[in-house]
């Protein structure tokens, strides 16, 4: 099958592997228009058919997407359409060496997760305080550093106020499918933010705890463009629900609470995961240090 052009086999591959593997329509059109990218790189280059594909070329043209100046991001999604594209030629028999797992994807650079500030805390509190619901969510987010997912699922009776004598006010948190629950501490911020969302929080049959408009439970998305709006209002950019996750982790971090306790209550599996915040913490510690030197 060597005589066939890189184009018929193109062809082939987004009208048979494509629908064959179910690829959700934005995945088909991105890997069409990266491969039609790497046909066009291939002509010029001199190679029109499927045989004379081979590792070095394919090398070659990574490294160009990099002399282009494409984000890591980017690059790794283009590696990964052309790695389809190779895989499909083997198994399908248009090429005779399985050359797909031999083109390295781009190494991603992780950049630190993205803080508030106390004053951005403070700002975001006050565009929201028109609205009890959510300023009572993203008070609990900042004050908890609980998942999205979980906050979604609380219901009335996981939120226990204080009995007096002592007693703490706490939150039930179930995770893995509901499989475990872990007990979540609700210092007296949150505890504030959520009895007087419930105060006025309209009788329903449905006893989750935060609902939409429509007194159903409120969806991820739902959420996500609330806080948006926020964000916006509060002109404070770069900002997502896990960066209110990220804040609470590196703000106890840099107050001295201990690494274990930040651990249990965000439901980290791997005490390496708290070191992230270490490492944030030391930064604000010493940008302060510098910002308030004597």
């Amino acid at each position: 099958m060597g005589k066939i052009t890189v184009r018929k086999a193109l062809d082939d591959y987004k009208s048979v592997h494509m629908p064959y593997r179910n690829f959700a329509e934005r995945t088909r059109v991105e890997y069409q228009n990266d491969l039609e990218k790497l046909l066009r790189y291939l002509e010029q280059s001199g190679i029109n058919y499927v045989n004379q594909v081979g590792l070095p070329i394919v090398e070659h043209y990574v490294a160009h997407l990099e002399q282009e100046g494409l984000a890591s991001p980017t690059r790794k999604r283009k590696v990964a359409s052309i790695r389809s594209f190779l895989s499909f030629l083997y198994q399908d028999g248009y090429i005779d060496v399985d050359i797909a797992k031999r083109v390295v994807p781009p190494f991603l650079e992780k950049k630190p997760p993205r803080i508030l500030t106390q004053a951005e805390c403070d700002c975001i509190r006050k565009v929201c305080t028109g609205n009890v619901r959510d300023a009572a969510i993203i008070e609990l987010l900042l004050q908890t550093g609980i998942k999205l997912s979980e906050l979604i699922q609380l219901r009335l009776n996981d939120i226990v106020f204080d009995g007096g004598a002592g007693q703490l006010s706490f939150m039930r948190i179930l995770s893995g499918r509901g499989k475990k629950e872990r007990i979540v501490p609700l210092n007296t911020k949150a505890s504030f933010a959520l009895k007087t969302y419930l105060q006025e929080r309209e009788i329903s049959s449905n006893d989750i705890l935060f609902l939409n408009r429509f007194g159903e439970l409120l969806s991820k998305r739902g959420v996500q463009k609330m806080l948006r709006r926020y964000l916006k209002k509060a002109e404070i950019g770069r900002a997502s629900i896990r960066t209110l996750r990220h804040t609470f982790g590196t703000h106890h971090t840099v107050k001295g609470t201990d690494p274990k306790t930040i651990q249990d209550v965000m439901g980290l599996k791997d005490s390496r995961s708290t070191a992230v915040y270490q490492a944030l913490a030391k930064e604000i510690v010493a940008r302060e240090l510098q910002e308030n030197a004597i």
